[in-house]
C-alpha cells in the first residue's frame, strides 16, 4: 500500500469544494490549521447555543438568546446619522424592538415586512427598561424556521470566519465522510458504548444539549480516542522497528554490583530494586533496550544508572553516562567515582574541554577497552570517539537531547541499548504522548535520610528581613543558593538581574562571601565559581537558572528564589531540591512580588503543601495545559486537535495498551482489523508510521 487509499480522498480535497467556502475563506481557515475537509471534521463546536423555541421573550431571563415567533409591526428608521434603526414586534405575550446599526432601509423592509410573521433568534437585553435584540443572529419565515438547530455548535473562530460559514462547511465536510471499517477493538468499543467513526462525527457537530460537548460524551471519547491511537501506533510502530533490529544480550554475572552493595551505607529503596531488575532483564534480553527511567529530585536514579552500567561491564562492554552540560558531566562524575572505585572500574570523563595529548590518551583507551564506563557531554558524539564494545548509553535529562541524538548515540555502538533519565516528573498522560515509544521505569520513594524540605511564601517587600536572615543563617556556617528570576527570554537581562543582586548581597554579608554563575559567563568562570561554593569557600552563590539540574551540595540548605512567580511548578520543584541533600534541615523561601494573580498564588501553595513531583506536574498540566508544561516547541508533544492530554489521560494509557497489542498480534497490520488501522493512520496523518510499516 503505497498511497493514500481512495476512500478517503474526498475528506483531503481543497476546501474550496465544500459549499460556502470560497478563497477568501479558505486563506482565513488555514489560519486555524484548517486545510482540508478533514480539518474541519475534526474542529469540533466548543459550546452550544439554546435555540429551542419559546412563545415569548418572557420565557427567558435576559440578557440570554431567545428564538420566538412575532408579527412584525411598525419601522422606525433613524433620525439622523449614526442612530440605529428600530423595528417593532410583537410576540404571544409581549412586544419588544429589533435594533440594526448601518443597516439599509430597504433591505431590512424586505426582510420584515410589516404585519407578517417572522421566526427571530438572537440575544434579548433590556436597555432603558426597554427589551430588545441587537442584530438578530437569524430572522427566517415560518415555513424555513426549522432551518434553526434547536441548539446549535458554536466554532473555534478566527477573524474573516462565522459561526454561519462555519454550519455551512461542517455541514458539507459530513457529507464527504465515508463509512470507514472499524479500527478499534469491538470489545473495546462495546465496553465504552462507542459509535461508529461516520455516526460519532454526525453527532459531535449536531449536539443536542451541553452535556453533549463534553470530553466525556460517547462520541467525543471515540474521536479522541481515534486521535490517541493513531498516535500510539506510530510511537509503537517506532519502538517495534527498534526491537526489530537485533540487541545484544549482556547478562551480568553481579561480581561488580555485588561490590558495590556491598560497599553502599544504606540499603536502596523498593523502587530502585525493582527499575534494577527490568533494566537488567532488558540487557538481558536479545531486544534493543529503549526505556526511560523518571525519578523525582533525589529519588536516586544515579546508583540505578550505575547498576545498569556495571552490567554491562560484568558482560565485557563499556558504557557511556552522557549529560547536557559541562558542570552537570562533573557532577555525574563524583557521583559515580567511588560507586567505580569500590567495584575497580575504570572511570574517565571526556568533555569538549579535553585536548591534545590528553585526549589523545583518552581516545585511545576506550578504543582499546580499557575504559569501562566514559562519562561526558555531547563531546561523546564526535566522530573521532571510537569504543571497543559499546553496549549502553545512559543519557540524561533526555529533553535537552533531541531524538535523532538518541539514534546518532545508538550508532555509535552495535545494536547499544538506551536509557534515559529524567528528573522531570511528567503527568503519566504526557509520559505516555511524549515516550510512548519507550518502556518506563519510576522511581517514587526517596532513599533514607533525605530530609524534607520546609517551604514558605515570603514578599519581596520584606527583602530587608530575608536578607538579615540570610546573614545569621551564614554566621552559623549554613550555605546558600539565591536564584534570581526569570526576565522575559533574555539571557542578557538575566545576567544584569543576577549582577544586581549579587552586588546588593555582597555590600550586605561581605566580600568572599556570595559568588555568581549565569549563563552568559566563560565555562571556566562559571566551574571556578562553582567549585567554590561546593568547597565552602564561598557561602551564597547568586544564580540564574543554570543550577536547575544536577547540582549536588549537601551543605547547601537554603534556597531562595526570587521572583518565584515567573517560574514554572516543574522548574520551582526542580530548584527546591538542590537543598535537602545533606543532613540539615532545608528551607525553601519562595519570594515573590505582590499582588499575586488568584492562579499564580495557587502554584506557591502546591508547592507549599507538597514535595511529591509527580502531584506537582499533574497540578500544573491541569492549570497550565499540556503545550507549556513541558515546553511545546521542543517537546516532542504532538499537538491534538479533539483529544484533551488534561481530561482524556486515561484514554491515553488505553490507546496505548491497545496498539501494542494490535502490532504484537499483527506487527505488519495485515488483517482486516490491521488494514482498518492503517486507514486510520493515513487519516491522522501519521504517513511515517505507514514508512515504517513498509521497513519490515
Amino acid at each position: 500500500m503505497t498511497g493514500r487509499p481512495e476512500v478517503l480522498f474526498p475528506l483531503f480535497r481543497a476546501l474550496t469544494a465544500l459549499d460556502g467556502i470560497g478563497p477568501k475563506s479558505a486563506q482565513a481557515l488555514e489560519t486555524i490549521g484548517v486545510e482540508k475537509p478533514r480539518d474541519i471534521l475534526m474542529t469540533l463546536p466548543l459550546s452550544g447555543v439554546d435555540r429551542g423555541r419559546k412563545s415569548s421573550i418572557r420565557d427567558v431571563v435576559a440578557p440570554s438568546v431567545v428564538t420566538v415567533e412575532v408579527t412584525v409591526g411598525e419601522h422606525y428608521p433613524p433620525r439622523s446619522r449614526g442612530r440605529p434603526y428600530r423595528v417593532h414586534v410583537t410576540d404571544a405575550q409581549t412586544s419588544f424592538q429589533l435594533v440594526f446599526f448601518h443597516a439599509r432601509g430597504d433591505y431590512l423592509q424586505k426582510l420584515l415586512p410589516t404585519g407578517q410573521k417572522r421566526v427571530v433568534s438572537g440575544k434579548v437585553e433590556i436597555f432603558d427598561s426597554v427589551a430588545q435584540i441587537v442584530h438578530p443572529d437569524h430572522v427566517l419565515p415560518v415555513a424555513d424556521a426549522d432551518d434553526i438547530p434547536a441548539f446549535e455548535p458554536v466554532y473555534p473562530l478566527t477573524a474573516g470566519i462565522t459561526q454561519k460559514l462555519m454550519w455551512k462547511a461542517t455541514r458539507a465536510a459530513l457529507t464527504l465522510a465515508p463509512d470507514l471499517p472499524e479500527w478499534i477493538d469491538p470489545e473495546l468499543k462495546k465496553r465504552e458504548g462507542w459509535p461508529d467513526w461516520v455516526a460519532a462525527l454526525g453527532e459531535v457537530h449536531r449536539p443536542q444539549a451541553t452535556t453533549d460537548l463534553s470530553p466525556h460524551d460517547p462520541a467525543r471519547a471515540r474521536l479522541a480516542y481515534d486521535e490517541l491511537m493513531a498516535h500510539q501506533l506510530t510511537l509503537a510502530l517506532a519502538r517495534a522497528v527498534v526491537r526489530r533490529a537485533k540487541g545484544r544480550a549482556s547478562v551480568g554475572t553481579g561480581t561488580l554490583t555485588g561490590l558495590v552493595l556491598k560497599a553502599l551505607p544504606y540499603q536502596p529503596t523498593s523502587a530502585q530494586t525493582r527499575a534494577g531488575a527490568e533494566i537488567a532483564a532488558d540487557l538481558a534480553s536479545e531486544f534493543r533496550m529503549n526505556r526511560l527511567l523518571q525519578g523525582d529530585v533525589g529519588s536516586g536514579k544515579t546508583l540505578v544508572a550505575m547498576m545498569a552500567l556495571l552490567t554491562v561491564v560484568e558482560a565485557g562492554g563499556q558504557g557511556v553516562m552522557m549529560a547536557p552540560t559541562e558542570i552537570l558531566a562533573r557532577q555525574h562524575l563524583e557521583g559515580l567515582r567511588p560507586l567505580a572505585e569500590s567495584a575497580g572500574v575504570v572511570l574517565e570523563i571526556l568533555t569538549g574541554r579535553d585536548k591534545g595529548a590528553e585526549r589523545a590518551a583518552k581516545l585511545a583507551a576506550l578504543a582499546a577497552g580499557d575504559i569501562g564506563i566514559l562519562v561526558g557531554t555531547h563531546a561523546v558524539f564526535q566522530k573521532d570517539v571510537v569504543f571497543a564494545d559499546l553496549r549502553l548509553a545512559v543519557i540524561d535529562e533526555q529533553h535537552r537531547f533531541g531524538v535523532a541524538q538518541r539514534m546518532e548515540l545508538g550508532a555509535k555502538g552495535v545494536a547499544t541499548d538506551v536509557l534515559v533519565m529524567t528528573a522531570t516528573p511528567i503527568p503519566r498522560s504526557l509520559a505516555l504522548a511524549q515516550y510512548g515509544d519507550m518502556d518506563v521505569s519510576v522511581l517514587d520513594e526517596k532513599p533514607p535520610g533525605r530530609q524534607p524540605v520546609q517551604t514558605a511564601l515570603i514578599s519581596t517587600d520584606r527583602m530587608d528581613d530575608i536578607v538579615a536572615r540570610l546573614q545569621k543563617a551564614v554566621t552559623e556556617g549554613r550555605q546558600a543558593y539565591w536564584v534570581c528570576p526569570l526576565v522575559e527570554e533574555s539571557e542578557v537581562v538575566d545576567m544584569t538581574a543576577a549582577e544586581e543582586r549579587f552586588k546588593r548581597l555582597r555590600a550586605a554579608l561581605g566580600e568572599g562571601v556570595v559568588g555568581l554563575v549565569h549563563g552568559q559567563m566563560p565555562p571556566a568562570e562559571k566551574d571556578a565559581a562553582m567549585a567554590r561554593f561546593v568547597a565552602g569557600e564561598t557561602k551564597v552563590l547568586v544564580a540564574t537558572t543554570v543550577i536547575e539540574v544536577g547540582v549536588n551540595v549537601p551543605n547547601a540548605s537554603i534556597m531562595m528564589i526570587e521572583r518565584a512567580e515567573s517560574f514554572g511548578l516543574a522548574q520551582l520543584h526542580q530548584l527546591r531540591g538542590r537543598v535537602g541533600r545533606g543532613a540539615a534541615a532545608s528551607t525553601c523561601l519562595l519570594i515573590y512580588q505582590a499582588p499575586l494573580s488568584e492562579t499564580g498564588r495557587r502554584r506557591l501553595e502546591i508547592l507549599r503543601e507538597t514535595e511529591d513531583g509527580f502531584r506537582i506536574s499533574e497540578e500544573d498540566l491541569a492549570m497550565r495545559g499540556a503545550g507549556d508544561v513541558i515546553g511545546t516547541a521542543q517537546s516532542g508533544i504532538p499537538r491534538f486537535r479533539i483529544a484533551d492530554l488534561e481530561r482524556q489521560s486515561a484514554l491515553m494509557a488505553l490507546a496505548q495498551s491497545d496498539a501494542r497489542k494490535l502490532l504484537n498480534d499483527d506487527p505488519m497490520l495485515e488483517t482486516l482489523r490491521g488494514q482498518a488501522a492503517r486507514t486510520l493512520l493515513w487519516l491522522m496523518e501519521q504517513d511515517k508510521a505507514i514508512r515504517l510499516i513498509s521497513v519490515g
